[in-house]
């Protein structure tokens, strides 16, 4: 399956318990889309979040955000695992 990074630029609000909400949110409905969050990582000064997941496309990634907490990301690439 397809591995994809999404990208949440100028993010309000970015901390560390608003955003470990937002991931167990995506964990509830991911499923259903057939997507597989893996981590995420935020800069709070930078107000970006970068979630890994795997995903039949990035369509199906997009929809577990939407449908979970409505944070659409800016930007979904695929992404291949380094050694």
């Amino acid at each position: 399956m397809p591995l994809f990074m999404d990208i949440h630029k100028n993010v309000e609000g970015v901390t560390a318990e608003a955003l470990a909400e937002a991931h167990k949110k995506d964990l509830e409905v991911q499923e259903k889309h057939g997507v597989d969050f893996k981590q995420y990582w935020y800069s709070e000064e930078d107000k970006s979040i970068f979630c890994l997941c795997d995903a039949p496309s990035k369509e199906a990634a997009e929809a577990v955000h939407k449908e979970a907490h409505g944070g659409i990301a800016d930007e979904i690439i695929e992404v291949k695992e380094g050694e």
